[in-house]
This record gives structure tokens, C-alpha cells and sequence, in this order.
């Protein structure tokens, strides 16, 4: 079905190129009233009407039919100009009825919307227009877009966890950007989704000769790029387990990087920090806390749901760590109100924290069982170093209950 009132206008305009009355245009096959209310935008044209004005036009009915063309556009205008969720809430309407149109303004609006999905966390959504995009990319063929959908649809499937996939995806957004001599900001920005997924696997060699490269792609520059490359190195240290290493390659960033660049960026960077000083031993609550109030006060002019709740699960862990075990279950019994929109790990230390709250609180075995198959599941996820890390929080988890009870009876 054409849209209105695109085809009314479209249609009025070649009927006054070609200087018809309403009348004339009509001809025997329709009646004026019906044709005004169609330039009027008041009907819906029909197959039949739409063949006849074509007719009296004499123009083929695709003359018509781009209109549909005419109206993605002008909804991807107001998109691309506008982001707002009323614009892309349009954009993806408008998409639905657009499959036989131009291809790039497909891809673009796919981009678009990819994007508003991730920005809210919608993983599930996110993926699907990214499926299609990676799809379309290769009809299209060129080399630009098909590294930046692979790329994205690398990012999208790490945070739910699909770790071999990702390493697949990224590894041929990084070969493209390569054979194609991509610029440095498609190169950089499939290698630093690439280092994540490699660490991820537990590639660690592939991961730090990619890091090299891409530390040498960013040498120089301060922006975003910047901040996203030595956040990323400093997430592979912290997966090596040279915390106070990674912390060092994160103060610059947090110190340099203006947060009127990217807003969003910015807060992520602290919630990173605060993350990374909850994995010390002894955790670096201070710090921690730090970290979370300057996020807070930034959340309320980037608010997405994914931030707000990346933020809640770190006042938990910090909860756990100074022993307020009551502030833990109320921030987690928050989480489990609302639809979680959180990184595969993130979700995965919550559900770790729940088994440490049982152990703590006295049910061992439920605890140690709940723990032994995260771990079992992360490293069926390919995940080594977060398996490594459950096993872990197992064993201390075991070892603080133990001497726990020890301190009881004596």
C-alpha cells in the first residue's frame, strides 16, 4: 500500500507538470471528487486507481510507486537530524514497507536503528537489525560497509555472550578493513572490537599482537577512538590479571578525555574504573565509590537504561565487598524488576554475587553449586577468563566460609 499524503503531493505534481485539470486527469475510469481526495492525502489509492492514473500520466506505475521511496527518505532525514525515540520509532515503521527500495538508504536506516537499539540495550533488537545489515551489506558489496556491520555485529554478539561467533565476525571486519585499506577509523574500530573477543576466547597472543596495531593506529589523538583504544588495552591487562597495569593505561583517560565529546563514552569509562577496582584483593572500595558518584552525577543527561543499570549492579558488588549484605539484596531484587539490558559478563557476575550472598549467609552447597555451573557455562561460552574468575570467587567464597565458622566456634 503507497503512503499518504507522499502520494498525493507526488501525484498532483505530475499532473500539473503535465497542465491537466483534475478533470482531464480523471477521465472516464474515476471520478474528480475521488481523484481531489487522493491529492488530498483524504484515500488510500488502490491498485486499480493507481494503474489508471499511470495511464492517463503516461508514466510506467513504478513513476508512482517511488513514492514509497521518497517517503523513506524524508524519514530517515528527520531521523538522521533528530535522534529521538519518535523519530526512529517512525524510521522503523517506514522500514517495513521498504524492502524493494534504494539499498543504501535501507542500509542506513538499519544503521540508525541498530544504533538506537544498542543505546538502549535492546540486545535482542539490536541483533536483528544487524543480521539484516550484514546481509544487505554484502548485496551491496562495497568494502566500507561491510566492515562496519561486521564490526557492529561482532560488539552486539560479545555482549550476549556468543564469544566464537564474535571472533569470527570481528576477524573479517579486520581483514576487510586491511585488504580494502580502509581508513584508520574502520581499521581501529574493527581491531578494538577484535582485541575484546580474542581476550574474550581466551586468545591472549592474537589479542596483545592486535592491540599493538591498534595502539599504533591511535598514537597521537585524544578523541573518542583514543579513549575506546586504551580502554580496550586496558581491559586486556585486566583479563591478564595486571590490575595495577590496566589502572595506569586507565587514570589518562579518565583525567583527559572531555566528557562534551561523548557523554555516554565518558560515563562508561568510569563504570570500567569502578569495575576494575571492585576486582582488586582487597577491593579498592574508595576508589570504587568514587568512580560511581561521578557516573551518578553525569546519568541523568545520558540516562539509558543499560548505564542505570550497569550502575546498580556496581552499588551491589561494592554492597557486597563492605559487608552490607541487606543493601546487596535490595539492589539485586531491583535488577530482577526490570528486564535486564546488561553485557553477557555483567549478567553473569550478578548471578555470581546471588550464590556468594547464599554462601555467605549460610547455604554453602546451594552457593558452591550455583558457582560451579556459571563457571561450567562460561567456558562452554568459550569465556576462559571469566570461568577462571568464578572459580576463583568459588574458592575464596569457600575459604571465608570455612574459617567463618571456625571464628563461631572458637
Amino acid at each position: 500500500m503507497l503512503e499518504q499524503p507522499f502520494f498525493g503531493r507526488r501525484l498532483k505534481q505530475l499532473r500539473t507538470e503535465r497542465g491537466l485539470t483534475q478533470a482531464a486527469l480523471a477521465g472516464d475510469g474515476m471520478s474528480t471528487g475521488f481523484l481531489s481526495r487522493l491529492e488530498s492525502g483524504a484515500r488510500q489509492p488502490t491498485e486499480r486507481a493507481v494503474a489508471h492514473l499511470a495511464r492517463q500520466l503516461g508514466v510506467g506505475p513504478e513513476e508512482l510507486e517511488g513514492i514509497r521511496a521518497t517517503s523513506l527518505a524524508r524519514v530517515l532525514s528527520l531521523a538522521t537530524s533528530l535522534d529521538s525515540d519518535e523519530t526512529n520509532e517512525q524510521l522503523a515503521r517506514e522500514l517495513k514497507s521498504a524492502h524493494d527500495q534504494d539499498p543504501m538508504l535501507r542500509w542506513q536506516a538499519l544503521w540508525l536503528l541498530a544504533r538506537w537499539k544498542r543505546r538502549h540495550g535492546e540486545q535482542a533488537a539490536e541483533r536483528a537489525y544487524l543480521d539484516e545489515l550484514v546481509t544487505l551489506s554484502e548485496e551491496i558489496g562495497l568494502a566500507e560497509l561491510r566492515c562496519r556491520a561486521l564490526t557492529q555485529s561482532a560488539r552486539c554478539l560479545s555482549v550476549e555472550g556468543e564469544v566464537l561467533p564474535a571472533v569470527e565476525a570481528a576477524t573479517a571486519a579486520h581483514r576487510l578493513a586491511r585488504e580494502g585499506s580502509l581508513s584508520a577509523e574502520d581499521t581501529a574500530t574493527a581491531l578494538l572490537v577484535l582485541v575484546s573477543v580474542e581476550a574474550e576466547a581466551g586468545r591472549m597472543p592474537d589479542a596483545r599482537q592486535h592491540a599493538d596495531e591498534l595502539a599504533a593506529l591511535v598514537e597521537g589523538r585524544s578523541d573518542a577512538l583514543w579513549a575506546e583504544a586504551l580502554w580496550t588495552a586496558s581491559a586486556l591487562l585486566v583479563r591478564q590479571g595486571e590490575l595495577d597495569a590496566a589502572e595506569k593505561l586507565l587514570e589518562p583517560v579518565l583525567e583527559k578525555f572531555d566528557s562534551r565529546e561523548d557523554l555516554t563514552l565518558w560515563l562508561r569509562l568510569r563504570v570500567a574504573m569502578a569495575d576494575l577496582q571492585l576486582l582488586k584483593s582487597p577491593a579498592g572500595t574508595d576508589a570504587a565509590q568514587r568512580c560511581i558518584e561521578a557516573a551518578e552525577a553525569g546519568l541523568p543527561f545520558a540516562r539509558t537504561a543499560a548505564l542505570e543499570q550497569s550502575l546498580t549492579a556496581l552499588k551491589a558488588r561494592l554492597a557486597f565487598h563492605e559487608g552490607r549484605y541487606p543493601d546487596v539484596r535490595a539492589l539485586l531484587a531491583r535488577l530482577n524488576r526490570t528486564e535486564l539490558r546488561l553485557p553477557y559478563q555483567t549478567r553473569v557476575r550478578l548471578e555470581v554475587l546471588g550464590n556468594q550472598l547464599r554462601i555467605a549467609a549460610g547455604e554453602e552447597e546451594e552457593g558452591m553449586a550455583g558457582l560451579q555451573e556459571l563457571a561450567r557455562q562460561a567456558q562452554r561460552n568459550a569465556d576462559v577468563e571469566l570461568a577462571a574468575e568464578i572459580w576463583r570467587v568459588a574458592a575464596e567464597s569457600l575459604i571465608a566460609a570455612r574459617g567463618s565458622r571456625r571464628d563461631r566456634r572458637s
